[in-house]
């Protein structure tokens, strides 16, 4: 073998590195996309439950749940609950309620956590989020 050809083997080497380090890069960014509209869709579905429990209560009467966790409202839970806690969890890409701070929290895989703070009032102006004097509302997100 010549030594023009070990130059071009290199060549593609490194080419192939280098694609290979963008392709990466945008694999890692979708994926973190895909977990935020993952995070929003459940936070969506989430209101939702929130809206039908008070909607029950309005047509069959009744007492509304007096916990500061949605998820006690709701039904369904995400599948990725982990429960109650006093300190951020281990596991990543879970949804924990934080009871000191009262929010319902995602932590992201990169460590990152998405907070929800439950609103229970009615005629609030606090937040566009409500509705039927309950709602959901996206707090700043947290760092690690």
């Amino acid at each position: 073998m010549s030594m023009r050809r070990y130059y071009e083997f290199a060549f593609v080497v490194i080419l192939i590195g280098v694609l290979s380090l963008f392709l990466m890069r945008s694999l890692e960014a979708t994926r973190v996309e895909m977990e935020e509209a993952v995070v929003q869709s459940e936070a969506a579905a989430i209101r939702i439950g929130l809206v039908e429990v008070v909607a029950h209560r309005e047509v069959f009467g009744g007492e509304l749940p007096k916990s500061r966790n949605p998820l006690d409202w709701v039904s369904t839970r995400p599948a990725n609950y982990v429960g109650e806690l006093d300190s951020v969890p281990e596991s990543k890409s879970v949804w924990y309620f934080d009871r000191h701070a009262e929010e319902l929290v995602f932590r992201f895989r990169d460590g990152h956590r998405a907070r929800f703070r439950f609103i229970r009032e009615s005629g609030s102006e606090q937040s566009r989020a409500l509705l039927v004097g309950v709602g959901l509302s996206r707090l700043e997100d947290q760092s690690e």
